[in-house]
């Protein structure tokens, strides 16, 4: 009876530390959803929303003109000398340092950014189109022809949290980026996340918004949220499993666990012998 007891208690510990793929496996076609075949186009979702600057964030912002010369007291020349060198970028998983913090232009919490001579344009609150028309009219007072402007967020910033296997702030050098992109140069995530609830918090003109992305979901490809967007967090939730160690030490703690409850058994057993 001991026996039969411990065989049961000793399937049931070791059931319990195991995870099913159905959990982990990235874009499954799950049950309610209308099947999406291999090779089969997905279209993009339609997503009205363009990112508005906003205090803190970091815009590059570089002239162009027949008359080089002429443009010299409008930029910063450290700035410009580290644009020619070269210096080191940043790349999505953190490596390096971020040349636009140091040759980019920070907007202030009231929404105002500082650029040499031309003073503090209220930039704030607007798309990087907009931003970029109110640069180019102050500029174009100074001038009798037009001066390309250039203006630009900094690359994608987005933050994880959680069991990603990297967390902290990270930047990806483009203009657009998929949460898969994210996930890779966070170094993916564990097998002790819960992908099915990826907690997404978005910043929005005047406030923030949580959204929940199912990373198994073949449907996800379709979705409004597959496109990261500059601020974005990342949070992922650790299974209660996590309890029993991390993704690292997971077996480890299982092995400790069996062995310890063997052990045990057999102490039961010789007692019960006797």
């Amino acid at each position: 009876m001991v026996r039969i007891s411990a065989f049961i208690i000793f399937i049931f510990f070791f059931a319990s530390s195991c995870i099913s793929n159905k959990k982990i496996t990235y874009l499954q076609n799950l049950p309610g959803n209308k099947p999406i075949e291999l090779n089969e186009f997905i279209p993009y979702a339609k997503v009205d929303y363009v990112y508005i600057l906003q205090p803190f964030d970091i815009v590059d912002i570089d002239f162009a003109s027949s008359d080089e010369e002429l443009l010299q007291g409008f930029v910063l020349q450290g700035a410009q000398g580290m644009r020619g060198g070269g210096g080191m970028m940043m790349g999505g998983g953190g490596g390096g340092s971020d040349i636009f913090y140091f040759t980019g232009y920070t907007i202030d919490q009231d929404g105002f950014v500082e650029l040499p001579r031309l003073g503090k344009l209220k930039i704030g609150g607007m798309s990087e189109e907009q931003a970029r028309n109110i640069v180019q009219e102050a500029i174009n007072t100074y001038f009798k022809e037009d001066v390309f402007v250039r203006l630009r967020t900094a690359g994608i910033r987005y933050t994880t949290l959680g069991e990603f296997g990297s967390v902290g702030t990270k930047v990806i050098f483009r203009n657009r980026a998929t949460i898969f992109d994210a996930l890779a140069a966070s170094g993916e995530t564990n097998i002790l996340a819960k992908r099915e609830k990826l907690f997404l918090i978005r910043q929005y003109d005047g406030g923030t918004q949580l959204h929940q992305i199912n990373l198994n979901d073949r449907a996800l490809l379709g979705s409004p949220l597959y496109f990261i967007q500059n601020n974005d967090i990342l949070y992922l939730e650790p299974r209660k499993i996590r309890q029993i160690g991390t993704a690292d030490n997971l077996l480890g703690a299982v092995q400790i666990g069996v062995a310890t409850l063997l052990t045990g058994l057999l102490l039961v057993t010789i007692f019960v012998g006797n």
